[in-house]
């Protein structure tokens, strides 16, 4: 097996969108207040060049956002109903300072406005529908509006506002489908009055299937759920959860959407073992199904009454499983670059799921490698994945030549760019429950060469070649070679996060025609970067 790709710099090429750049996900608000979240977020601006972030719990209780608070006249407080924007104002003063916008997730309730309590993550979100949409409409106003006073009208309108996450969950949502499009027209309308420029949408609904579970008021309320095997998961007919009859209801009820939402992991559950018996296991969809996806949410927006509605994925990783090893290894890397790239054209975003493992849906990790969602470690040790996504941003701006396994690109200033990649499998990469999974994911495969020519560059251009593969730039490999310690010392912390930078590195020259040609033998699951050097 071989991957071989050739182009030439004076060719025009065409457009290449950054959509996985446009948005990023993080767990929650609150977590954003914390010293080592905002340095991670700044390295991964500075390096991946994300534009937005999306996190849950803006109106959690842990923000204050709303209290309703008992008189006390010895320190003089009347009490009532009592709006406090100083925790959010902080946060969102230190994103735009780093270079970031908020894609506003507006959830959950506050505990005043909640109908139930404590019904999601370990910290307590109130996944519940208002008790009073009236009031609820009146927070987002005057949350809308205290934005527009802090940052003005042009800011705020590159916002995004998304209304809810995955109500279609009963955890985090605790009404039916009916009540959501109550809650959705009236956050869209409350937000089109403070401005009819600013941007809403939905419905945020998790996951794609393949049955009717969801097509009914609640969750299985009609539809049998299908039993899926490693022999059938891919023989299926995947769908977005709502989204076709959401955009029907609201183009038959003049409701704004002015994108559409929904999260694509290319995962399912309702395994069923070789003994017949169901098990809480997921399995992995096939190796495109993230771009197969895309394709047909494009083709249902399009046909709908918002056939100019942007498309904004605003979760998405190999798995939505935050214990899976697979999350810190090379190969959720590799997954990512060919996943992204097979789909470029199809989204206007599509949000990793998420930046970094200060998280705590489930509470903290038990140690610094446990599969946490993040591209970065609690400690800030950079995963593989951080660097697929520092990759990506290397790309220029028009693809002159793409292959199964590596695309050449140009910027605006006519530098060259080529991305290759030694994916191994035909799934999407597997939920590694365990460390030795994950182990044995890695050796999978077995190396590719790569014989990449370009031509049409300076004569005697320098041409930079940066590899990520197991070993190098594997910072969880370094961690089990020191013991796997749950804390790591300063000076362990210190030695991982050099191992997470210790990538394979080396230069090659142009010949004096301006031609370059690489040979190289791709490690299994490896990466490689090309760039021309200025």
């Amino acid at each position: 097996m071989s991957i071989n790709i050739s182009a030439n710099l004076g060719e025009s090429g065409d457009p290449l969108d950054h959509y996985w750049s446009t948005c990023v996900g993080a767990g929650r608000a609150q977590e954003g207040l914390r010293a080592g979240w905002l340095e991670q977020l700044s390295e991964t601006v500075n390096h991946n060049g994300f534009r937005y972030i999306r996190f849950h719990g803006l109106y959690h209780d842990d923000m204050f956002v709303l209290r309703d608070i008992p008189p006390n006249l010895a320190i003089g407080e009347m009490g009532g109903r009592v709006y406090n924007f100083q925790y959010v104002d902080e946060l969102f003063d230190r994103l735009l300072a780093i270079g970031i916008r908020p894609f506003v997730e507006l959830a959950f309730c506050p505990a005043p406005l909640a109908s139930r309590k404590a019904s999601c993550f370990w910290w307590g979100g109130h996944g519940a529908m208002p008790n009073d949409l009236s009031a609820w409409s009146e927070l987002v106003t005057r949350t809308v509006r205290h934005w527009q006073e802090r940052y003005g009208h042009d800011e705020v309108r590159l916002w995004y506002f998304e209304v809810w996450n995955e109500p279609n969950l009963k955890v985090f949502f605790n009404g039916g489908y009916s009540d959501y499009l109550a809650l959705y027209e009236a956050t869209a309308r409350a937000v089109k009055l403070c401005d009819p420029l600013l941007r809403v949408g939905g419905p945020a609904t998790s996951n794609y299937v393949c049955d009717g579970r969801f097509n009914g008021e609640r969750e299985g309320d009609s539809g049998r759920r299908v039993d899926l095997n490693e022999g059938n998961i891919d023989q299926q007919e995947w769908q977005p959860v709502w989204v076709e009859r959401f955009l029907a209801w609201a183009g038959e009820h003049g409701v704004p959407v002015d994108f559409v939402s929904t999260h694509p992991y290319p995962t399912e559950s309702g395994f069923i073992d070789p003994q017949g018996n169901r098990s809480n296991r997921c399995l992995s969809r096939y190796r495109h199904s993230t771009r197969d996806d895309g394709r047909r949410l494009r083709d249902i927006v399009r046909s709908s009454k918002y056939p100019k509605a942007e498309i904004h994925c605003t979760e998405w990783s190999s798995s939505p499983h935050c214990r899976d090893y697979t999350h810190d290894i090379v190969p959720a890397a590799t997954y990512v670059i060919q996943a992204v790239l097979g789909a470029a054209g199809l989204f206007d975003s599509l949000s990793y799921w998420t930046f970094t493992d200060v998280f705590e849906e489930g509470g903290a990790g038990s140690a610094c490698f446990h599969g946490g969602f993040g591209m970065i470690t609690y400690q800030g040790i950079a995963k593989p994945v951080f660097h697929a996504y520092r990759f990506l941003n290397m790309l220029g701006s028009h693809a002159l030549a793409v292959v199964d396994g590596a695309v050449v690109t140009k910027n605006m200033d006519g530098q060259m760019s080529c991305l290759a990649w030694n994916y191994p499998i035909d799934g999407a990469v597997p939920i590694s429950y365990t460390r030795q999974q994950a182990i044995d994911l890695q050796r999978l495969g077995d190396a590719k060469r790569l014989e990449l020519t370009v031509a049409g560059l300076r004569p005697r251009a320098r041409v930079e070649l940066e590899i990520l593969a197991p070993g190098h730039g594997d910072p969880f490999g370094a961690w089990l070679s020191m013991g796997s310690p749950a804390s790591p010392s300063r000076q362990e912390t210190s030695r991982l996060r050099d191992a997470s930078w210790e990538t394979i590195r080396m230069d090659c020259c142009a010949d004096e025609n301006g031609c370059c040609v690489i040979k190289y033998d791709l490690p299994q699951w490896g990466l490689l970067m090309a760039r021309e050097c200025s």
